[in-house]
């Protein structure tokens, strides 16, 4: 296909037809399960709403599934499905195109097809725009159209678009974030009542939290995913999964979970998008840490999302609500739609990816954290000055200790003052080889108590 030339005058494909103003614009939908059939149910149920709000009509042009008789909830008209998708894409009276298929392939050569075709994309799929979202902007950019992603993040709740266009006048410094309902879920219920990781991931799958191979959840690839899309967005610079630290939840036990609550604190899975203190490069990362009760995310339960920004003019912001599900996500997508259907008519674009900062993501070992450490040791004089050496020498300093005796060993619970993430692991790897030291149970980071 002969790529779309883009007008300077209006940033609208050259080879894009003058469309008549009483006509409707037409939507290809690519995929039709939990989030496609409440797509097409929203279309269905809002049509005037979504016509007035946008100055004309939307009509369905058709719905690309993998396999025509598959049963599906809602009530999608046998006559628009297809499996032919890149047929789909490339037709000409199709304006908008819908992507909820997710992964990379063929949803990435889908998109590439409807924007180089001068169509506007909406699209919720975290994993391609976290691997490979520059080929997919720089497509957009190249032929004047709309790429929206609302819906990749944290389900209905509008974090993505103020981010890119509400905070584009203020500096963002942090964003820290339970974007995974599926992880939230656990961890609440360890918390709330003492379950093991194990029985509350079934209970999470009983109730569809959770997936049947829940890896991509409990392991992080999915929080990483949106991590790597909210820093390229707080920070103008493009991040991958690939530059985001990843760690899940599957080690957390029912110990460390009664510990934090014990200090008064809570374990969530956080994405945590962070300026270094000098300003010049940015650290991505994801894993279970330990907040106060008394912070906002805290009382985040269940299965629900919410997202903590820190702005310098703005101040702290905080983003809450249903983070996953067809509907909330759904919603999501057709708030996309409207935006990119109004532009339609208007004959501009919105926003492009903005990377103009170019900042590095620095390695793990350079951030700056906290750290909860949970020792077996001897029960015996001198042991605490020995492991309080261990720390002095990688120049990590300790806030609090706690000792409780258990016969002939004890248990020392430890948190540090903020060191970077390299001194944290090289004193617990000293810690480990100290004949006093009988195990290392547990070793958790502390966040949201910026105790210097």
């Amino acid at each position: 296909m002969k790529p779309a030339e883009t007008s300077p005058a209006t940033g609208r494909g050259r080879h894009e037809k003058t469309r008549d103003p009483d006509a409707p614009l037409r939507v290809a939908l690519l995929g039709c399960g939990v989030v496609g059939s409440q797509v097409v149910r929203l279309m269905h149920e809002q049509a005037d709403d979504l016509a007035a709000r946008i100055g004309a009509p939307l009509e369905l042009a058709g719905v690309a599934v993998r396999r025509l008789a598959r049963k599906r909830d809602g009530d999608v008209d046998p006559a628009l499905l297809t499996t032919d998708a890149e047929g789909l894409v490339t037709r000409d009276d199709v304006d908008i195109v819908i992507e909820v298929i997710g992964g990379i392939e063929p949803a990435r050569g889908l998109i590439l097809s409807a924007l180089g075709g001068g169509k506007s994309v909406v699209t919720a799929n975290k994993a391609l725009l976290a691997e490979d979202g520059a080929t997919v902007h720089g497509a957009a950019k190249r032929h004047g159209t709309d790429l929206y992603y609302e819906a990749s993040v944290a389900g209905a709740i509008p974090l993505l678009r103020p981010l890119r266009e509400s905070l584009a006048g203020d500096r963002v410094h942090r964003v820290l974030g339970i974007v995974n309902g599926t992880t939230n879920y656990i961890l609440d219920k360890m918390d709330s009542t003492g379950a093991s990781f194990t029985d509350a991931l079934e209970e999470a799958q009983a109730l569809g939290y959770a997936e049947a191979d829940p890896t991509a959840d409990v392991e992080g690839f999915d929080a990483a995913a949106k991590a790597a899309i909210l820093a390229g967005l707080a920070f103008h610079s493009r991040v991958t999964a690939a530059d985001v630290h990843r760690e899940g939840i599957t080690e957390i036990t029912a110990t460390d979970v009664a510990s934090a609550k014990a200090m008064g604190y809570v374990i969530k899975l956080l994405a945590i998008c962070a300026r270094s203190d000098d300003g010049r490069s940015v650290g991505v990362r994801v894993h279970p840490a330990m907040i106060p009760r008394s912070h906002p995310l805290a009382g985040v339960r269940e299965a629900y999302n919410a997202v903590f920004v820190e702005a310098e003019s703005g101040g702290q912001l905080m983003f809450y609500g249903k983070g996953a599900g067809g509907a909330p996500t759904a919603s999501a997508v057709l708030g996309d739609l409207v935006a990119v259907a109004r532009n339609r008519i208007a004959g501009t674009h919105g926003p492009q990816e903005s990377t103009y900062a170019d900042l590095p993501v620095h390695p793990m070992g350079e951030t700056v954290t906290r750290c909860h450490v949970s020792l077996d040791v001897d029960d015996k004089p001198g042991v605490l000055a020995r492991v309080a050496d261990m720390f002095a020498k990688q120049d990590v300093s300790i806030q609090t200790v706690r000792q409780e005796g258990r016969g002939q060993d004890a248990q020392l619970v430890l948190v540090t003052h903020r060191a970077t993430d390299a001194a944290l692991t090289a004193t617990i790897e000293g810690l480990r080889e100290l004949d006093i030291v009988r195990g290392v149970p547990s070793v958790m980071r502390v966040e949201g108590d910026e105790t210097p």
